[in-house]
């Protein structure tokens, strides 16, 4: 096993919450963090997350024995609590007679309640983390980990940049519980900084995606790797009356659609023809199937392809091991650079 010396040091606090060798978290991806990906990472010294999404409760208790089978490694299941399926994945969670050791909340803020029901299963609760209200809520609420994300991430993503929370979020909360930072994140480079700045890990999403054991369609991952930065859009907001949650694509056929979606679902609502809540309901509905289009059948054009803007590093697949070892060589050539730095 490699010796990475100062980053094992700055990586402590982490490697102990999620109880793993490094504190490299591979992100939730709807139809992309299967139980392979997720146990693939995992087995590698990494933390992988299950994507809950909008999987039927059985399907997904399916999928957590299945990665059961795969490692014996610590892992996380990832709930959206603006999916439809939500309330089904807490019950679920609850009833396992062998619970699952980490979860995630994401898509919005999870109530009171709810964290702590799922912690009543013994489970540590991660929660993900936009501003500082919602990191003060999230903390209150009974968080054991958060996750700073940016806006640079890909799928469903705040409005803050991740260099603004680092100084808002990671600076002021650094010292009260573990915070992983996500959003733009791709380098071991950038993760030695990170880690300096306080951080107990990072968290990757897209560059897990162009890695061989990841089972998204060829086309999928080919379209990554032909993106720029700024191909990878955030949607827009057009009516207040209908509050939606932005969402990070590559621009194509399918985003134009979601546009001619909301615009005629914020009319419905103004007319009462439809409650906001159905009108959530059918635009998050959108995103799981055209996400399954673009990710299991390969349609780019009119799927949803969903990237951070870490896309425009990207231009080739390699190993999931490669991507770890990559992170933490670089990592620990950096620290040791700094290291010589400030020794002269």
């Amino acid at each position: 096993m490699q010796d990475y010396k100062y980053m094992d040091r700055l990586m402590q606090r982490g490697r102990e919450f999620l109880n793993v060798r490094y504190p490299i978290i591979c992100g939730a991806m709807t139809w992309v963090s299967d139980p392979k990906l997720v146990a693939t990472v995992c087995n590698n010294g990494a933390f992988a997350c299950l994507a809950g999404g909008n999987t039927p409760p059985e399907i997904l208790k399916a999928q957590i024995s299945e990665l059961r089978t795969l490692t014996d490694k610590s892992f996380a299941v990832n709930l959206i609590t603006i999916a439809p399926a939500y309330q089904e994945h807490i019950a679920l969670l609850k009833s396992l007679d062998n619970p699952v050791p980490y979860i995630v909340f994401a898509g919005s803020i999870p109530k009171e309640k709810e964290i702590a029901a799922i912690k009543e299963t013994g489970a540590k609760v991660i929660c993900f983390a936009s501003t500082i209200s919602i990191a003060e809520r999230m903390i209150r609420s009974g968080a054991d980990a958060l996750v700073l994300e940016g806006a640079e991430a890909g799928g469903h993503i705040g409005h803050v940049s991740t260099t603004v929370l680092i100084q808002q979020l990671l600076f002021r909360f650094g010292d009260t519980l573990p915070i992983f930072v996500a959003g733009g994140v791709a380098t071991g480079k950038l993760t030695a900084h990170l880690l300096l700045c306080g951080a107990a890990g990072i968290q990757m999403g897209t560059r897990f995606v162009m890695t061989e054991e990841c089972q998204a369609h060829p086309r999928f991952k080919d379209y990554f790797a032909k993106a720029n930065a700024r191909d990878a859009m955030s949607t827009a907001q057009f009516d207040p009356k209908l509050p939606v949650v932005s969402v990070r694509v590559i621009r194509n056929h399918g985003t134009q659609e979601f546009t001619k979606l909301q615009l005629e679902l914020v009319k419905k609502v103004a007319e009462g023809t439809t409650t906001r809540q159905e009108a959530q309901l059918e635009l998050e509905r959108f995103w799981v199937g055209s996400l399954r289009k673009a990710v299991v059948d390969g349609d780019v054009e009119y799927g949803s392809v969903m990237a951070g803007q870490s896309v425009g590093l990207m231009d080739k697949i390699t190993s999931v091991n490669d991507v770890i070892q990559e992170i933490m060589s670089d990592g620990e050539k950096e620290l040791q650079k700094m290291k010589n730095f400030f020794a002269e």
